[in-house]
């Protein structure tokens, strides 16, 4: 017998881990395994619902590993497409929870509702639960204490977007990163003895951060530096507007093209911007980051 929880967890973020957190201990108490059923891709993207704008917080093996690093024994994965989004809320608990992966206590967060028979309360939810064998858990909303803020996905793309990487963080339990390979850009930075790894995303999907200049750690070759990474169109030497991702990787100057590079978010420093000059835009990176390797140094920030 199983004690789980479902649904899509997209940053598994600190009130996903009250849910996890509340399942190890019922699996422990109970003698059970522990499991999370999650679905992929994303229910909002197969539904069309905002489909063009709408961007993930985790990948698919982000997620997994997220979860069972916070002790879930199991994590299975469900293919959601309009087909699956047609089961009731009964179907899915019968047919997926019960049956097929024997779950027989649900911990279910405090707005959380399966099924497409959404409009039903929670309390009838749990009814539908218990006459498929299935004892329901609530667990109540992670208020984060500082901000007074009811933990949610969308309040963490909402900061993201803002570029508050720093409220972001706190509301998710780590830092936010991406991931890519680096690719060949204009190399105008290294002319000016500014180096730069410019990242295409494993996952284009993934949110970015708001347009601007960011003190973060970056992860090459199996270590971690201190780096500055730049969101946005480079309005100063780019063209097209096109939206890129270029990382200065502090204390290092290696060949890395074609290879994987990881980034993750500490603090934005300040908006992007245009200048007037090659040269003044040289003067400022180099004082970003100066700011940048003071910031991570004062916080103590350490590299892996």
């Amino acid at each position: 017998m199983v004690v789980a929880a479902t649904g899509f967890f997209d940053g598994v973020h600190r009130g996903h881990r009250a849910v996890i957190d509340k399942i190890t201990s019922l699996a422990k108490a109970q003698g059970m395994s522990s499991a999370i059923i999650t679905l992929w891709p994303h229910p909002r993207a197969v539904l069309q619902q905002d489909a063009a704008k709408f961007r993930l917080l985790t990948t698919l093996d982000e997620k997994i590993a997220l979860v069972r690093s916070y002790g879930i024994d199991h994590v299975h994965t469900l293919h959601f497409d309009k087909d699956f989004a047609k089961q009731t809320t009964e179907e899915y608990f019968k047919n997926y929870l019960r049956e097929k992966f024997g779950v027989k206590t649900l911990v279910i967060g405090y707005d959380h509702r399966v099924g497409s028979d959404i409009n039903q309360t929670q309390e009838e939810m749990f009814e539908i639960a218990l006459k498929a064998g299935i004892t329901p858990v609530r667990v109540d909303e992670f208020i984060e204490e500082e901000s007074g803020l009811i933990i949610s996905s969308t309040k963490i793309r909402d900061f993201l977007c803002k570029g508050d990487v720093e409220n972001a963080n706190t509301l998710l339990g780590y830092r936010y990163g991406l991931e890519g390979a680096v690719v060949e850009g204009m190399r105008i930075g290294r002319t000016i003895g500014f180096p730069t790894a410019n990242m295409r995303l494993y996952e284009p999907l993934k949110i970015l951060p708001g347009d601007g200049v960011y003190a973060v750690c970056a992860e090459v070759l199996g270590k971690t530096y201190r780096g500055i990474t730049n969101i946005g169109i480079r309005p100063t030497v780019g063209h097209n507007n096109e939206r890129t991702i270029e990382t200065n990787i502090l204390d290092f100057d290696e060949d890395i093209y074609g290879l994987k590079i990881k980034i993750e978010f500490v603090a934005k420093m300040r908006e992007e911007v245009a200048f007037s000059s090659l040269d003044e835009l040289k003067k400022q990176l180099f004082m970003d980051r100066d700011n940048s390797r003071k910031y991570l140094q004062s916080h103590e920030i350490h590299m892996r």
